[in-house]
């Protein structure tokens, strides 16, 4: 059960300490502070020191905070994961994870990091969606600290030469396979981002499908989709209501030990119960 929002997750560039600064002010759920492609790399060690003085300080709220650190395969991997232990942000993302010998070797490097840290793992290769059980399946293993997947579309779109129309066509199967893999071994996932920013009916658009899929939030390029991604990945009014409704209807003392009533005129069962307690759970998070 989801006990923490992560509707809308805005990527903000290392390098840029103003926007890091401003990332305090602004209403996502989650700050993903990148070490990544968002800094050049003689800007590398620069962008570091800047994110770990900004996590250190704190003074983002309630707001997940989470670095984005290089890839496995460049020099900068362990220099990073070393700052952010010592930092402390909520998780660290790492690109391209492709395997769970991927996800075994982060959890070595991450040993002596605080008990709460977790590890969100960049989806974004035709390798990882090969791989998709297996390494979910590493999550079962809490050493691991695996609780994250974000889909990196764009890197997927590159690798496969695949062209997405405006219902991300070719993209289904990557989208969909990564949710079914995630959720058999309870892991969030956050869809990609929207690269055209000024779109912002798009954004929309593309947000309710990656809802529609199962995503938990989305990734974000640009501080004006935060608003949509908000209002696209929260329980409505109705929603939140209908779910405390089939929760206090299973905790009357006629349908203890029930495993399906009927509300309204609908049959609900057991599992319309389960969900429902995650509905209000991610409501009462959001409105904290």
């Amino acid at each position: 059960m989801t006990l923490r929002p992560r509707r809308s997750a805005l990527y903000m560039p290392g390098s840029n300490v103003r926007a890091l600064e401003k990332a305090r002010t602004l209403p996502a759920d989650v700050i993903i502070m990148d070490l990544e492609d968002a800094v050049a790399p003689e800007m590398k060690d620069t962008a570091r020191a800047q994110i770990a003085a900004m996590v250190a300080a704190g003074g983002y709220g309630r707001r997940e905070i989470v670095i984005r650190t290089n890839g496995l395969d460049t020099p900068w991997l362990e220099a990073d994961i070393g700052a952010a232990i010592a930092a402390g942000p909520d998780a660290i993302l790492v690109p391209k994870v492709s395997s769970a010998a991927d996800v075994a070797r982060l959890a070595r490097l991450l040993q002596g990091a605080k008990p709460s840290l977790r590890l969100w793992a960049m989806i974004e290769t035709p390798m990882a969606i090969l791989n998709l059980r297996e390494i979910a399946a590493a999550a079962a293993d809490p050493a691991n600290r695996l609780a994250c997947f974000v889909l990196g579309t764009n890197d997927l779109v590159k690798e496969t030469r695949a062209e997405l129309d405006g219902d991300r066509t070719a993209a289904l199967y990557w989208l969909s396979a990564t949710v079914t893999a995630a959720r058999a071994f309870g892991v969030e996932v956050l869809d990609g981002v929207y690269n055209n920013f000024r779109d912002l009916d798009g954004c929309r658009r593309e947000a309710l499908a990656g809802k529609r899929l199962g995503m938990d939030g989305k990734t974000l390029i640009h501080p004006d989709q935060i608003a949509i991604a908000n209002e696209v990945f929260a329980p409505s009014e109705a929603e939140v209501a209908w779910a405390r409704k089939i929760i206090a209807a299973f905790e009357q003392p006629e349908h203890k030990g029930k495993g399906a009533i009927t509300l309204d005129g609908r049959m609900v069962e057991l599992l319309h119960a389960e969900i429902a307690r995650g509905t209000v759970a991610i409501a009462e998070a959001i409105a904290s």
